[in-house]
């Protein structure tokens, strides 16, 4: 299993750690299916009224599709098969609220899942970046997430300059990603501390609140994403030499703000 599960049933919050640090806590197929089946689970759970999600060890919340997955596409620039779509839980119709503990890096795709949490929590060295674009891939669904809570300037910025910029935890604080900063390893347990609070409350209120504040941003998300698609289908270099880009990249080569 690439995704643990903990449950209290004493406060009601479920902890999500995706847990494969030796691979930056990247997404496989697998750990896809699991996340699904996780927040699948939890809309049927009455026991479980809150979630936390976080990624396992101190280097990486999650950063984004394994490069070492392979997923066919069909041969037309109007479908993309996109492994990532089903691993948050809105996509799931899950409405029972998600706090993101972010530990270490968050990038690429980690934005579908920090793009469907109600808010994030990051200890102090947690950085945010998306590499798409140093590598000759279209940041769409991942600038559309990122769009709903940061200015455009910011999603702007973070999407075109790649590779080349990370966002501290204080920017991202700053700029209202993030809603708390925390000291090193304690971005859970703050977390955890919050999810304990609003399971507590009835969980009807807590969903519908939950429900009214996406209503406030929906549509606008919902009509973006449909061009996403096309948009990536047009715009990514061919795989081969997607491969080359990622192959030649510098460590450490970035500055952070």
């Amino acid at each position: 299993m690439t995704v643990r599960l903990t449950a209290d049933k004493d406060t009601g919050v479920a902890v999500v750690t995706l847990d494969r640090p030796e691979r930056l806590n990247s997404i496989d197929l697998a750990m896809a299916a699991e996340l699904t089946a996780a927040w699948q689970e939890f809309r049927f759970d009455q026991s479980v009224r809150s979630v936390v999600v976080t990624g396992a060890g101190e280097r990486a919340f999650c950063t984004g599709l394994d490069r070492d997955v392979e997923v066919p596409q069909p041969g037309s620039p109007y479908t993309v098969d996109e492994p990532l779509t089903m691993t948050g839980p809105k996509a799931n119709d899950l409405w029972k609220p998600v706090i993101a503990a972010v530990n270490g890096m968050a990038c690429g795709g980690a934005f579908y899942l920090l793009g469907e949490a109600e808010f994030i929590v990051a200890d102090e060295h947690a950085t945010f970046f998306d590499p798409h674009t140093t590598y000759g891939m279209v940041s769409a669904c991942e600038s559309i997430y990122m769009a709903q809570r940061m200015p455009f300037g910011e999603v702007a910025r973070m999407a075109l300059m790649g590779t080349a910029e990370r966002i501290s935890a204080g920017r991202a604080y700053e700029v209202g990603l993030v809603s708390e900063v925390t000291a090193p390893g304690e971005a859970l347990q703050a977390a955890v501390r919050c999810a304990e609070v609003i399971a507590s409350y009835p969980t009807e209120a807590v969903q519908g609140t939950v429900r009214a504040v996406w209503a406030a941003k929906e549509a606008a998300r919902a009509q973006a994403l449909t061009h996403a698609p096309h948009l990536i289908a047009l715009g990514n270099l061919p795989a081969d030499r997607q491969a080359e880009l990622f192959a030649a990249r510098r460590a450490g080569g970035y500055r952070v703000r």
